[in-house]
């Protein structure tokens, strides 16, 4: 790969430098914060060499894979300086700009800390086998650089948090270290008051929220200052008064604010592991090809970083993680055994010894959401690891992706069969996923209905009329990554301009969902369709859906399904875009058509062919 030019096609098909806001990456995806998300030409974006896939979801994010540091560098180096433009331009949810602001502070912390805590775990083990003497100076001082930076967690988090809101970040830090000072901390535990007012005794070092909450108040005091200060003293007026302002005020207020805010988010996950037990690990575990296709795995992280901080391990996220990593690893090389494609063998060699040592993205992008028996073997196997993970208790001590490399996270000097009980998980998990994708995976068939090929069953074709009246768009360019993906199955979509739904071929109903807007159909050919009325439209409860159906029902082809209020859809901020797709891709040949046109519903849309 030419990391220049990838980075030079990257750069161009997402709307230039003057797009970008905010850059950072993570183990294998380069996450651009954009003022114009609709400028991202993504289908282009997907064929550039190197680029394995394209997420839209708060950032945008460019799957690189093992490469992603390469060209990361060549990326930042035609970026030069960013614009201190305010970032994106176009109006986003609340929730968005929250985890936007949460990644862009966590997602930097992770290589400190992670390289710390596998110091430490090495060291563990180093001592447990009798390496080492952990009453030894040499081991207490790379005990301590090992420590370094959680203890320094809170300096770290000033850094990431004044970069994202753009401000002075020595004064930041300053401002934070101030509350880890050797002295203060003695002050405090001595019982200090400042202007008659008690202040709480509280150790900050390795505390997350306070330091986000006192940077988050020093930027709106830097603003302030900077807007009234006379020019010829700013440049000491703004960090002196800033300070004199801030710190007191985090002392007072925001400290203990913080404090309260990162024990309640760990006393809350301790609940549910303590309620739920093993089943949320193996829950948790299941979902996580989801949630790392859609990159929401990575609102765990501030979890992972308060339980370390706070409990000094960590004991539900991280487990879970390494049952479905080393199950997508052995699903992988089942597949490698399994396909008759050269280059899906080669992608799932290279991808199952990445997920080996704890990188899944390419595992997942590459092999797992492209097969749903793929996917499902490695939910099972995920699933198994995670519930014997949960079961055994397994703790983790640094936070980093699980893996072969990393296995020595696991160690517990207070507990040696915690280590043993994470071999025991990366085995199970291996060889579930292995076992149940070489008993369950086929090859995808990708056949021309044109010549009458081996292997496509001519007499049994259905042909789909468009269920709604509206432009026919390509699956990808759904804003939805479940769907675009083609992750629940191939099919296409449909803007609407009318506001009723119907069958577009005769067949029997199979699901009508309770908000009614999604439901199944079953054709005379065995094909499974799904209808999925809108993006997110499950929030409206049911309000503006009228089913004419229900299941069970044989149906007519043309005959009325469900009616919808368009209008109210909008309203309510959706995306009106009507999704139809095969759910049982693997056993059917799928061609859509009429890309870009305005269908009736007596246009032919689909064909759908039964694979022999």
């Amino acid at each position: 790969m030419n990391y220049k030019e990838t980075a030079l096609s990257i750069l161009k098909l997402i709307g230039g430098k003057e797009n970008i806001s905010h850059l950072e990456h993570c183990s294998t995806r380069l996450r651009f914060t954009l003022k114009d998300n609709t400028l991202v030409e993504t289908e282009k974006l997907e064929k550039v060499d190197g680029v394995i896939g394209v997420r839209q979801t708060v950032q945008c994010q460019v799957i690189i894979g093992n490469d992603v540091v390469e060209v990361y560098d060549e990326m930042k180096s035609l970026l030069g300086e960013l614009s201190e433009n305010d970032g994106p331009k176009e109006k986003q949810k609340w929730g968005s700009v929250l985890l936007d602001f949460v990644i862009s502070i966590f997602q930097p912390l992770i290589p400190a800390i992670a390289g710390g805590g596998v110091l430490k775990s090495l060291l563990l083990l180093a001592s447990v086998t009798g390496l080492m003497n952990d009453q030894s100076q040499t081991y207490q001082i790379l005990n301590l650089i090992g420590g370094a930076p959680l203890y320094f967690l809170p300096i770290l988090v000033a850094m990431t948090t004044a970069n994202k809101l753009k401000v002075n970040q020595l004064v930041a830090v300053s401002a934070v270290g101030a509350l880890i000072l050797p002295e203060l901390t003695t002050l405090l535990a001595d019982g200090a008051n400042f202007l008659g007012f008690s202040i709480t005794n509280i150790a900050y070092a390795s505390q997350v929220f306070p330091a986000i909450l006192t940077v988050l108040f020093y930027a709106q005091m830097e603003k302030l200052f900077t807007k009234y200060s006379p020019k010829p003293i700013r440049i000491f007026f703004v960090p002196m008064m800033s300070l004199l302002i801030t710190v007191p005020i985090a002392l007072l207020i925001l400290g203990p604010l913080g404090y309260n805010v990162g024990t309640i988010f760990s006393a809350i996950i301790i609940w549910l592991y303590t309620h739920f037990g093993w089943i949320a690990t193996a829950v948790l575990a299941a979902i996580l090809p989801f949630m790392v296709v859609t990159g929401m795995h990575k609102a765990m992280i501030p979890y992972a970083v308060s339980s370390m901080s706070e409990i000094g391990a960590e004991f539900l996220y991280l487990p879970a993680s390494l049952a479905h990593n080393i199950a997508e690893s052995g699903a992988c090389f089942a597949v490698s055994i399994k396909t008759k494609d050269q280059k899906l063998r080669s992608t799932a060699v290279s991808a199952g010894i990445s997920a080996l040592f704890g990188i899944t993205e390419p595992a997942l992008y590459g092999v797992t959401i492209l097969n749903k028996r793929v996917l499902y073997s490695v939910m099972f196997a995920s699933l198994v690891g995670g519930g014997f993970a949960g079961i055994m208790a397994i703790k983790a001590f640094a936070l980093v992706g699980p893996g072969l490399a990393s296995i020595t996270m696991f160690v517990d000097k207070a507990n040696p069969m915690n280590l043993i009980w994470a071999f025991v998980t990366v085995g199970l998990s291996f060889v579930v996923g292995f076992l149940s994708v070489l008993v369950v995976y086929k090859d995808e068939v990708a056949l021309e209905k044109a010549d009458g090929v081996e292997g496509v069953s001519e007499t049994d074709a259905e042909q789909l009329v468009s269920p709604v009246v509206g432009k026919v768009i390509a699956l990808t360019e759904v804003n939805d990554d479940v769907f675009s993906s083609g992750l629940i199955g191939d099919g296409l979509a449909i803007i609407p301009e009318d506001n009723i739904l119907i069958a577009p071929e005769s067949g029997e109903i199979t699901m009508v969902f309770e908000t009614k807007h999604a439901l199944g159909l079953k054709t005379s050919n065995g094909a499974e369709i799904l209808f999925h009325i809108g993006l997110n439209t499950v929030q409206l409860g049911g309000e503006g859906f009228q089913a004419f159906v229900k299941v069970g029902d044989q149906v007519a082809k043309g005959q009325k399904l469900i009616a919808f209020d368009l209008d109210k859809i909008k309203a309510a901020g959706f995306d009106p875009t009507i999704v139809c797709v095969v759910t049982n891709k693997e056993s059917y040949q799928v061609k859509s058509s009429h890309h870009s046109e305005t269908v009736t519903n007596q246009t032919n849309v689909l064909s759908i062919v039964p694979i022999i």
